[in-house]
């Protein structure tokens, strides 16, 4: 069993190191607003991933994975919450240009840890990711839902350091993303991104 756990935790790593929407999430509001809020955007990350936990244990997520309509529903939801967050960050680097090389635009709106949690729930890939390839990483030894449960905390807690490391290399060079050029064009390429993955899961199929 403990050789089929660490297959898991290292297939779980490399899936947690990709880049992907969560990433562009953090970048966002820790260069923005700073660590204290690129972690507890990492929080609600990390919130989204337990809930998706709890529902994949208990067999709904299961069902929204099945559901072409449930699916579709959801990632249209998270799409648009997606590209909500890249026009914001576009519209910021505007207001940074517009005041000149001394002005700051407002910081991101609303809680951070919230904001986390809405982007990974809205994931449907999540969904598809928990109920097509944890079953096939659950320890034989434990029983169906233990081993769930064990891979599902183990990719939250490897996603809370890799983010939270994220945060902190961030915070290391906030001098530097503090200068206004800086600044605009961070906005400007984290907005890009965001819209991208917006449209990227938009166009998905489970």
């Amino acid at each position: 069993m403990f050789v089929q756990l660490l297959a898991a935790v290292g297939v779980l790593a490399v899936l947690t190191m990709v880049p992907g929407p969560d990433m562009a999430v953090v970048t966002k509001r820790a260069v923005a607003c700073g660590w204290r809020d690129g972690l507890r955007t990492v929080g609600g990350i990390t919130a989204g991933l337990l809930v998706w936990g709890v529902l994949t244990v208990v067999g709904l997520a299961a069902v929204l994975a099945a559901s072409a309509t449930a699916y579709t529903v959801v990632k249209l939801v998270g799409a648009a919450y997606l590209v909500v967050l890249g026009v914001q960050s576009l519209l910021g680097s505007r207001k940074r240009r517009a005041g000149g090389q001394g002005g700051a635009a407002p910081a991101p709106a609303g809680n951070p840890w919230r904001t986390g949690l809405v982007s990974n729930v809205f994931n449907p890939k999540i969904a598809v990711f928990y109920t097509g390839l944890l079953p096939t990483l659950a320890p034989t030894g434990l029983s169906p839902h233990a081993g769930m449960a064990l891979l599902v905390l183990l990719h939250a807690g490897l996603t809370v350091v890799w983010l939270s490391g994220y945060v902190a290399l961030l915070s290391k060079a906030r001098t530097f993303f503090e200068r206004p050029a800086v600044r605009r064009a961070m906005d400007r390429v984290t907005g890009v991104v965001l819209i991208g993955f917006g449209v990227k899961v938009a166009a998905t199929q489970p």
